[in-house]
């Protein structure tokens, strides 16, 4: 037991700025925080909230929340964007929850797999991806994963459990894992490598891994960006839909500053995007505290000015109130906000 409790608070680190581990670059000072490498790790710091009565809360990259300004100081943040590895087998490759979902594409491109290409700057972890079905244009995270591992946080054993991807549930940002308290430890892929591209790509994970303030989208851009260019100088094309994704992402300004992306999900009964609807009722550039409504897209809401949650939070409920008034429904925030 001492052991355990030793390698808990080992792996805790105290008073870190989540605002460092958020694309937003927002949030305060967390009590408690850890960045888990292992399953191992992982589940020793849950077993140790029990022990020490405390609560926790997981993110991966941090691209998809709004952490914060005031942390609860009995809650351990807990991010995995530490938690990126790997398994290719003749018949078989597992990628952790934590790998940058936009990696695939670059992996993509080494190991001759077509198909993730939509992934290419996605900012998020595959974790969050599997949990919502990360899509771009008519592609999904569901289409190139077989089998997904998760742990029911509710079971006291913490066993690792599997779930074919036919029994997710998976629809348009909607899957089982949002219905259910399972935390997505990573995926086995439809396609498998060849063995012999597993050195340059755990040589490509090491990079990762090694680079720090990656939560940040332009650092985060960079790199990718610098991947890319790099398989290109080996004499590998990058295909037109990568070309076009980093053009479309750039042409809308979306790592110019700290955001957390589309705010809200798009209302397909409706029929119109939210950023559309935002722009018919003349609210891009409108601004509150640090925060604004993107001039070039009317769903993203940007950390403009040392922005604070409650900044973000105010424009989004103007968006809600406006949205609803105007074409008569509220969208659905897309953000996670963490209390």
């Amino acid at each position: 037991m001492l052991n355990n409790r030793m390698m808990f608070e080992d792996l805790c680190m105290r008073n870190e700025s989540l605002a460092d581990h958020s694309s937003y670059q927002i949030g305060g000072k967390a009590n408690f925080f850890a960045m888990p490498e292992t399953v191992e790790e992982l589940l020793t710091l849950l077993q140790g909230c029990r022990t020490h009565g405390l609560d926790y809360f997981i993110c991966g990259m941090g691209s998809n929340l709004l952490f914060p300004d005031n942390p609860r100081e009995d809650t351990l943040y807990i991010s995995l964007k530490k938690f990126v590895y790997w398994d290719i087998s003749p018949s078989k490759w597992f990628i952790s929850s934590g790998t940058p979902m936009s990696m695939l594409a670059i992996t993509g491109l080494m190991f001759g797999i077509s198909g993730y290409e939509f992934t290419y700057l996605l900012p998020g972890g595959l974790g969050a991806g599997i949990y919502m079905n990360a899509k771009y244009n008519q592609h999904q995270i569901s289409d190139i994963i077989k089998t997904v591992y998760y742990v029911d946080l509710s079971d006291p054993s913490l066993a690792v459990q599997s779930l074919d991807v036919s029994q997710c549930k998976y629809g348009y940002k909607q899957s089982i894992f949002q219905m259910n308290p399972w935390l997505v430890l990573g995926a086995d892929m439809l396609a498998v490598p060849d063995e012999k591209q597993i050195a340059p790509g755990n040589e490509l994970l090491a990079r990762w891994k090694a680079k720090k303030g990656m939560s940040g989208l332009a650092s985060f851009y960079t790199y990718m960006d610098g991947e890319a260019t790099q398989l290109m100088k080996q004499g590998l094309a990058i295909p037109q839909e990568m070309t076009d994704i980093a053009a479309y992402r750039n042409g809308k300004c979306h790592f110019t500053y700290p955001s957390c992306g589309s705010v809200f999900k798009n209302n397909y009964d409706y029929g119109v995007p939210v950023g559309a609807l935002v722009d018919r009722l003349n609210m891009k550039g409108l601004e509150y505290g640090g925060a604004m409504i993107s001039p070039h897209h009317g769903n993203m809401i940007i950390n403009h000015n040392h922005a604070t949650a409650e900044d973000i939070k105010y424009l989004m409920n103007k968006i809600i109130d406006g949205i609803n008034t105007a074409f008569g429904f509220e969208p659905e925030p897309e953000v996670v906000i963490v209390k």
